[in-house]
């Protein structure tokens, strides 16, 4: 392999390098993770523009509708879906390609199979979403009084199922070649569009220049990863290549169970629309809003697991289970860890968050109250959240068939809806915000018992034990900030000192616990920004 096993711009690490990994994977996790910052900056300000433009409304509830397109998309062919299915595969026709004797390529092979049907397969889904757009809109959200807005919109993001299809598949083959930057970028240009068109058109097209915002955005994603993904396809010369390397990748037996696990995960948020579009005007704008924030720590634990998740496929490809596993259960720890301290950040500060990032314009002060409300109940299944999206890549990391992610996200999808059912009438929007954080760690627990017989041989009782003190540290930490709210008088200056009193009561409280996370992570963070000696 090219590269060596400390540039993550270069290649990933050398196979012998895969039990320790440490200084590579540092130093491409804080690569990703700063561009991964901005992403989410950036999502914000495109949020605070949709919240001061049309504030928690008729129109915006139209656009969150159309914008569950593009979030399932995501979900399906980003960040979950094209990767469960494609760094598998390009991480074994890596290993193909060290390992030597092929006839062709192995990579070459597999893009020259699967790459054309997918560009296909998803055009034509496109296509049939403009044209069933009413129907979807119907399915989505039946409570609306007037759906055309929401329809307008749903056409506009239509685009994003092929858009993000090939974003996610030129992701897939940077990351198991080790490129991260490019894919952790991706985000940066699509909130760019968005906000350019928003800003730009919103007062010739309402609320549908956000749509098409995300229209151009999705183009941009592409573009930011064509150059990158075009170097590292090999040459066009030698003879044809053949099928076999990507028939089993498009197989519906291995295709099946990915789709339909990451489908039946995003459908946690079909319920939330669904139940909430019955509610008043503006009850699916305050769900996404405080969703939005309060999933901004998982967003940065998962830059952890993504980064690995090459690892672990390369170490199953190779026949080196103990080097999975290790890394596995240590990616739950950090990851758990990293997330926990975002937790005790929404549950000590969230009044604080949403008054500085979106009472403006539009968006008063009843507005922030009730997003307040719903991000400290969602921040109650961040972990479950963080640990369903890091189990998964284990259990599809051998790229070979398995059901039990479906059946253990199947039954916190019915723990959602049956939860939801019957809080939503005496609770709102915060009972449909509690359903969801109880469905999502029902799952998480389903598959974390179920891993250790299934794929990655972690040891779900060690996993617990190491995430027992940082979920004590957090509750320390947001009982801080929620002193801190109490006691210091303005907005800014309130949320200047949770940020600063709250990672602090939590490391310090991890410390004196003896977390071992809580010092990894401060390693860590330090072996990211070191150089090589």
């Amino acid at each position: 392999m090219s590269g060596t096993a400390t540039d993550p711009a270069a290649g990933p690490p050398t196979p012998g390098a895969l039990v320790r990994p440490g200084r590579f994977l540092a130093r491409a996790a804080g690569g990703a993770a700063g561009l991964t910052v901005v992403a989410a900056l950036l999502g914000l300000v495109r949020d605070q523009a949709v919240a001061r433009l049309f504030g928690a409304s008729h129109a915006s509830d139209a656009f969150l509708i159309a914008w569950t397109v593009p979030e399932m998309a995501a979900t399906l062919l980003i960040e979950d879906g094209m990767a469960l299915l494609l760094v598998p595969a390009f991480s074994l026709a890596l290993t193909r390609r060290d390992r030597g004797g092929d006839t062709q390529d192995p990579v070459r092979a597999l893009v020259a199979d699967t790459l054309p049907r997918l560009f296909a397969s998803l055009a034509c889904a496109g296509g049939l979403l403009v044209w069933g757009a009413p129907w979807a809109v119907g399915i989505l959200a039946p409570g609306l009084d007037d759906p055309r807005l929401a329809v307008d919109c749903t056409r506009l993001t239509a685009v994003t199922v092929l858009t993000f299809g090939i974003t996610g598949y030129f992701s897939a083959a940077l990351r198991a070649h080790g490129r991260f930057l490019a894919p952790a970028g991706v985000y940066v240009s699509y909130n760019l569009g968005i906000i350019g068109t928003t800003l730009a058109l919103h007062s010739v097209w309402g609320v549908r220049a956000a749509a098409a915002g995300v229209a151009l955005g999705s183009l941009l994603m592409i573009l930011t990863l064509l150059p990158t993904f075009v170097r590292l396809l090999p040459g066009r010369g030698g003879k044809p290549v053949a099928r076999e390397h990507g028939s089993a990748l498009l197989g519906a037996a291995v295709l099946a169970p990915v789709v339909l696990f990451v489908v039946s995960r995003q459908s946690q948020v079909l319920v939330e629309r669904f139940l909430a579009s019955s509610l008043p005007d503006g009850a699916i704008s305050h769900l996404n809003y405080a969703q939005k924030v309060a999933q901004l720590p998982m967003v940065l634990s998962m830059m952890i697991c993504t980064v690995t998740f090459p690892v672990v496929a390369r170490a199953v490809a190779a026949g080196d289970r103990e080097a999975a596993r290790k890394r596995v259960e240590r990616d739950l720890a950090l990851a758990g860890t990293v997330v926990l301290l975002g937790t005790a950040m929404v549950l000590g500060c969230a009044p604080l968050i949403v008054e500085v990032l979106f009472q403006r314009g539009a968006f008063d002060a009843a507005d922030t109250a009730a997003t307040a409300g719903v991000m400290r109940v969602y921040a109650l299944g961040l972990l479950g959240h963080t640990l369903v999206g890091a189990l998964c890549r284990p259990f599809f990391s051998a790229g070979r068939p398995t059901w039990y992610p479906l059946c253990a996200m199947g039954a916190g999808l019915l723990v959602t809806t049956a939860a939801g059912l019957l809080l939503t009438g005496p609770f709102g929007v915060n009972g449909i915000a509690a359903a969801n954080a109880a469905g999502v760690s029902v799952a998480a627990l389903l598959m974390l018992l179920g891993l250790g017989s299934r794929a990655v041989a972690v040891r779900a009782g060690a996993v617990a034990v190491s995430l027992a003190r940082p979920v004590a540290a957090a509750a320390v930490a947001a009982a801080t900030g929620r002193l801190v709210t109490d006691l210091v008088a303005g907005p800014v200056p309130g949320l200047a000192a949770c940020c600063l009193l709250v990672p602090a009561a939590f490391l310090l409280t991890g410390l004196a616990l003896r977390a071992p996370e809580a010092v990894h992570l401060l390693a860590l963070i330090r072996q990211g920004f070191s150089h090589d000696r």
